[in-house]
């Protein structure tokens, strides 16, 4: 089954949970908050929002919930990348890297190890 649509702050929280394999909504909110202010209700009712989707679970430790994901990393950047290939860009691979590579600053170094995973890629 294919990972759930997830929001910016929704992304932020499942990386706190992969970072550190499953913790509470406090953590999550004191480790947010290191980058951009966010109220503790906020993240518990995202954390909610996520468990009725199906991206993390709970248990309780000594009255408190620990969250966990449900997914890996791997597997919401996948359904991200996909969803944003096929709407955005109609499916062609084509268009979304030339998009990149003309919008973003590309460091010399990922350019060198593009050319070689496009190089890779093509002798299969």
């Amino acid at each position: 089954m294919a990972a759930p649509r997830l929001g910016k702050v929704q992304l932020q929280i499942m990386q706190v949970l992969w970072q550190s394999g499953g913790a509470t909504a406090r953590h999550i909110t004191d480790e947010l908050s290191k980058t951009s202010p966010i109220a503790h209700s906020t993240v518990q009712t995202l954390l909610r929002k996520l468990e009725a989707k199906g991206a993390v679970t709970h248990e309780i430790v000594e009255r408190t919930f620990v969250f966990r994901p449900l997914y890996q990393e791997s597997e919401v950047t996948e359904t991200v990348t996909r969803d944003l290939l096929t709407r955005i860009f109609g499916g062609s691979v084509y268009g979304m890297v030339a998009h990149l590579l003309k919008s973003e600053s590309v460091s010399p170094d990922e350019l060198r190890r593009l050319r070689t995973l496009i190089d890779k890629e093509g002798k299969k």
